[in-house]
């Protein structure tokens, strides 16, 4: 049988994602037009190749067979495509991104416009999540993480700032009325703003001083889904509920308006900045090889 190479990208989809719906998301695709190839490719073929129950999808033996083969087959096909778009005057296509919250913010404004402008036959698709995910599972190019959270066969490449630092903050009229922590430890006595990531693992609290590392674990009033309710939290600080710990230039904002008062400046920690990360392939996609290059210069075309 020869089977159409779009029904065969939509297995594709349903398979790595676990499901209609997340295929559908993944690609581009409707759920019923990926259905609708998966049953294509079952009556040609003349074998079951998912096994559906109204809770999950999963491929059969032989659908597992034929995903073992053809991932890395129609990865090589896209990336012969692509060889021939890098021979256009313009790279074109669209490049996903998988990136954090707090990348939209303090990492990407300063280079989404140039980029797009240098290259206006690029479309970025940029899916926002705090969760670690599998960049080409999700359907993604690319995507934006810390070190610590890299795998090891990922390509890394520096992106925005190179180091960062996490700030402590509370409004004065907070700290008027319960005092100015001198030690990172009297927060235990405070009102903390916490975060908690999408594992269910809350954020802990970590400064440094003259080479001392001091680890809390504050309580408070408020717990909010770090990246998707952290405006919430700050807007919560800047109301007087409590002390919130976040990126310092995510409220550097609040700092220069005076709405937020730096607390323990001394014992904020640095860290090293955030990555662009994509796997290994000989081939890359002509619009992820304009992005890799653009972020090299320096986010220029100098």
């Amino acid at each position: 049988m020869a089977a159409d190479l779009g029904d065969l990208n939509a297995f594709l989809a349903v398979a790595r994602n676990g499901g209609f719906r997340n295929g559908a998301r993944s690609s581009g695709r409707s759920a019923s037009s990926l259905s609708e190839a998966i049953r294509r490719l079952e009556a040609g073929f003349g074998v079951r190749l998912l096994n559906r129950t109204t809770r999950s999808v999963a491929p059969t033996e032989v659908g597992l067979r034929l995903l073992e083969r053809l991932g890395p087959a129609l990865d090589e096909v896209e990336a012969a495509l692509d060889v021939v778009n890098s021979f256009r005057d313009r790279p074109a296509g669209t490049l996903r991104l998988n990136v954090p919250v707090a990348a939209t913010r303090l990492v990407l404004p300063a280079i989404v416009p140039g980029f797009l402008s240098a290259y206006p036959d690029i479309t970025l698709d940029i899916v926002a999540e705090e969760g670690f995910v599998d960049v080409l599972a999700a359907g993604c190019d690319a995507g934006i993480r810390y070190d610590e959270r890299l795998e090891q066969d990922m390509i890394a490449v520096p992106i925005g700032p190179r180091v960062q630092r996490f700030a402590t903050a509370a409004s004065s009229a907070y700290l008027d009325r319960r005092g100015r922590p001198r030690h990172p430890r009297e927060l235990l006595d405070h009102a903390c703003l916490r975060g908690r990531f999408a594992s269910g693992a809350m954020t802990v609290w970590e400064f440094e001083r003259d080479g001392e590392i001091v680890r809390v674990d504050p309580s408070g009033p408020l717990i909010v889904r770090v990246g998707a309710a952290t405006d919430l939290a700050v807007q919560a600080a800047v109301d007087g509920t409590g002390i919130i710990q976040l990126f310092e230039d995510w409220l550097r904002p609040y700092f220069d308006n005076g709405s937020l008062e730096p607390v323990l400046r001394p014992w904020w920690q640095e860290f090293p900045g955030p990555f662009l990360y994509y796997p290994g392939r000989r081939h890359l996609p002509a619009p992820l090889r304009a992005f890799v290059d653009f972020i090299r210069n320096g986010g220029s075309l100098r």
